[in-house]
């Protein structure tokens, strides 16, 4: 038996990266998991890996910024697998640069998947946890960063939307506390994954939503990681996902509220 046996999952930006490995670990302790991601493709395999290893799970495909979504992926959780017990916002991306030379567009942009996208998943769902009470704890998991906790340069956009889900997460908590609902977030250091695997002296780019954004690190801050980090080197995003898990145990029922750094001792 798995510890999240008759659990329901919705994950945002779950068919890559860390959401991946947080759908797959979830998945694979027993819960049945809504996976979404941008593009089909992507999604479609994550839910193919889980069923392959015993699990359940459906893509809802689509932009969490798109009108509708919210309520559309709260619905797909309810009416494949007829609940919602955990809600994971985990969607987003960074595009950088300093404020002189940030658009009006990037930072909305950015604010927008990041907190107001969340904001609209969790509203969507709070009628149907408000209607339909258990006797165990539901669970909430915001990723954050530390960008959010404590700034980073030319991320003026993306560490105003982190702070702003840690704030969010410690409201909601109050808020939902009489539904047996604890939220919490996961502020993540540096993790591996497409955005980071580069460094900025690369060139690289990914398409998102129609744009190409410019990713990786700066080339000095990429190398001096692992000697910074007193673990001594970057996160997996099987080990970012172990954190998200830990917070949907029923053994972390009275923790609510909280904003978990995960980074390897950095801060």
């Amino acid at each position: 038996m798995g510890t999240m046996d008759g659990r329901v999952a919705i994950v945002s930006g779950s068919g890559r990266g860390i959401g991946r490995e947080i759908a797959l670990k979830l998945a694979s302790e027993g819960a049945s998991v809504v996976v979404n991601d941008l593009d089909a493709e992507p999604a479609a395999e994550t839910v193919a890996e889980i069923e392959a290893r015993g699990g359940s799970a459906v893509a809802c495909v689509g932009s969490v910024t798109e009108e509708g979504f919210a309520e559309r992926f709260v619905g797909t959780a309810v009416s494949a697998f007829g609940g919602l017990d955990i809600i994971v916002n985990n969607a987003g991306y960074t595009w950088d640069t300093v404020i002189q030379k940030m658009t009006d567009e990037q930072w909305h942009t950015i604010l927008d998947v990041h907190l107001t996208a969340s904001f609209k998943i969790l509203r969507a769902a709070q009628p149907y946890i408000r209607a339909n009470p258990t006797a165990y704890h539901r669970k909430v998991v915001n990723i954050s960063s530390t960008s959010g906790h404590y700034g980073n340069l030319g991320q003026v956009n993306y560490a105003a939307a982190k702070a702003g889900m840690i704030g969010m997460t410690k409201t909601l908590a109050k808020e939902w506390g009489r539904y047996n609902v604890n939220v919490n977030a996961v502020a993540f250091g540096f993790i591996l994954t497409r955005m980071t695997e580069v460094t900025a002296a690369d060139n690289a780019t990914l398409t998102i939503d129609g744009r190409d954004i410019k990713v990786g690190l700066n080339p000095e801050k990429a190398a001096m990681a692992s000697k910074i980090i007193p673990l001594g080197r970057p996160g997996t995003p099987q080990e970012a996902a172990g954190a998200v898990y830990a917070l949907c145990l029923q053994e972390t029922n009275y923790v609510s509220g909280q904003c978990l750094v995960v980074d390897g001792a950095r801060v």
